[in-house]
């Protein structure tokens, strides 16, 4: 191979990564989402990977097509859709996280399999109609702890049989649409309590643990056929004291190829994240990746450079320019293995069926947890509640889960709560830390009745910033003073069952792993049980907002 033909080669082991949507103004993340130009020139360069997220799935649609129409060759289109393609891109079906499922295997077993096996063959036929070909999902870490800051509800569960299970059958059904897929975070993200997108976290775990628990879901998957398996920023050294996981020929090519008989891609996690990037520069860190067992470089910090570095390693014989044929014969055959109707994005066909509309709200149905809805319902009274709603979410630059017309906004509204959010931008709720057991500033909310609902769970980004709140000690002294109304929890498992631990029996609660508007709309109608009157119904609804 001449110098051309190995620049085009090594293009097409990058993934870089886009937006849904058709413009560079409407970029949502400009400082990871390519502009057109670039990726117009980037693709018709050989990259063969996109990674895309934002817009509504029919944007998507024409996105792949013209993305695929800028390669002129067929290319892998993928997303992280974990919680169903209506997770990034509004309009499809957006489905209740993983652990929802692994919560009810614990009662359910059977019932839990199948629904997970329908639940990737949901991802799977909604990704087709939208024109991608890869799902980076099923996650197959096992989250043991209930401190993980960014796996969480991801997981589909808390042991290696449950998410080995659950993984396994979603994988049946993903495949069966021909869809790729991919067992992430190998070998295990589960049992950190640091985020890779901010730090490199470090796993002291023994290679006994390892085998016992984070790597079985693994197994399933390889054994299940799964198409690729997504590496993990973790420092683990017991399987190399020296390197994180991405960047380990110990883990990629020693474990996962020889020991565990993987054949096929190995895909870096994004090299954009702190836990490589604060490291290592964006050429470097590809060619370790590369050179440790990956096959294909996910978001790397700067493509070209990348692209550079890459080449250079494999003319000076740093990387054999076997790891290159190898690589390319994987995803050969990965590319051709995808039937070629996956990219048409026919506009006929509705992106969501009737039947996956029934199985997203029969997921939230069989998610949902309440305590004292009898109470609850007793509570509701004939005249409007003046009333504080406090509502506790992550972010609002955008929030997909809380627009101006979210079911856990209009919902208490129609019972005369007002509606009070709490944010990373907006006013503090707090009172000084120095006042652990009054640390709500009541006077600044209001007065009234309050209804607290916490939108908590595990986010990337974020560093675990629920645990560092004191809503324990708040609903303390939301009890002590009598203004506790109700308690509804959107996400984590483990802040549901430590707060409502905590609640007398006439104080309404009730939990959804999900937080999307179908999740807040069934657990509070259950919860609530607001008066269908007119004079009630008309508050919160019919209003402009523009």
């Amino acid at each position: 191979m001449n110098a051309g033909e190995i620049r085009q080669a090594v293009a097409q082991l990058l993934v870089v990564r886009a937006s849904g949507h058709a413009t560079d103004k409407q970029r949502r993340y400009p400082r990871w989402e390519l502009s057109n130009n670039e990726l117009e020139q980037l693709l018709g360069a050989g990259v063969g990977g996109v990674i895309l997220l934002g817009g509504t799935a029919t944007e998507l649609q024409q996105r792949c097509r013209t993305l695929q129409r800028w390669a002129g060759q067929p290319i892998l289109l993928c997303a992280d859709v974990e919680e169903g393609v209506g997770q990034r891109f509004e309009g499809a079906s957006w489905l209740v996280p993983p652990m929802a499922l692994g919560r009810l295997h614990r009662r359910a077993p059977q019932q839990a399999v199948q629904l997970a096996e329908n639940y990737g063959r949901c991802c799977g036929n909604q990704a087709k109609r939208c024109g991608l070909n890869w799902v980076l999902a099923p996650v197959c870490d096992v989250n043991s702890n209930p401190d993980n800051p960014v796996i969480n509800v991801r997981a589909w569960g808390e042991d290696p049989h449950t998410v080995g299970e659950l993984t396994g059958a979603f994988q049946r059904g993903l495949a069966a649409t021909g869809v790729l897929g991919c067992a992430k975070h190998f070998p295990g993200h589960g049992d950190t309590s640091t985020d890779s997108h901010l730090d490199l976290p470090l796993l002291q775990h023994s290679r006994e643990r390892l085998e016992s628990l984070e790597l079985q879901p693994f197994r399933t998957l390889i054994e299940e056929g799964v198409s690729s398996v997504m590496t993990a920023h973790l420092l683990i050294p017991a399987l190399d004291k020296q390197w994180p996981a991405t960047l380990s020929a110990n883990v990629l090519t020693t474990l996962l190829r020889v020991d565990l008989g993987f054949k096929g891609l190995v895909v870096t996690d994004a090299l954009v994240m702190e836990a490589i990037a604060a490291r290592y520069g964006a050429g470097e860190a590809a060619v370790l990746a590369f050179a440790a067992g990956a096959d294909l470089i996910l978001m790397p910090a700067d493509a070209v450079a990348a692209i550079d570095a890459l080449c250079a390693a494999l003319r000076s014989g740093r990387v054999p320019m076997a790891r290159l044929h190898d690589s390319l014969e994987r995803r050969q055959a990965a590319v051709q293995s995808i039937p070629m109707t996956l990219d048409s994005g026919n506009n006929d066909h509705k992106i969501e069926s009737a039947e996956e509309r029934s199985l997203t709200l029969e997921l939230v149905t069989h998610s949902l947890e309440i305590s004292n809805s009898s109470t609850a319902k007793e509570s509701t009274q004939p005249n409007p509640i003046d009333g504080i709603n406090l509502i506790r979410v992550d972010g609002v630059l955008p929030c997909p889960m809380l627009s101006a017309d979210a079911p856990a906004i209009l919902f208490p509204k129609r019972l005369g709560f007002q509606s009070v959010l709490s944010h990373p931008l907006g006013i503090s709720p707090w009172t000084d830390p120095a006042e652990p057991l009054a640390p709500l500033a009541i006077d600044r909310l209001g007065q009234g009745p309050l209804l607290l609902q916490l939108f908590v769970r595990g986010n990337p980004f974020q560093a675990n910033r629920s645990i560092r709140e004191p809503w324990a000690d708040a609903i303390k002294q939301l009890i002590d003073l009598n203004r506790l109304f109700g308690l509804v929890v959107y996400g984590s498992p483990y802040v549901w069952e430590a707060l409502s631990a905590l609640l007398p029996s006439s104080i309404p609660a009730g939990y959804s792993p999900g937080q999307m508007p179908d999740a807040q709309q069934q657990l509070l109608e259950r919860l609530l049980n607001p008066d269908p009157s007119p004079a009630l119904s008309r508050l919160g609804s019919n209003e402009f907002t523009d």
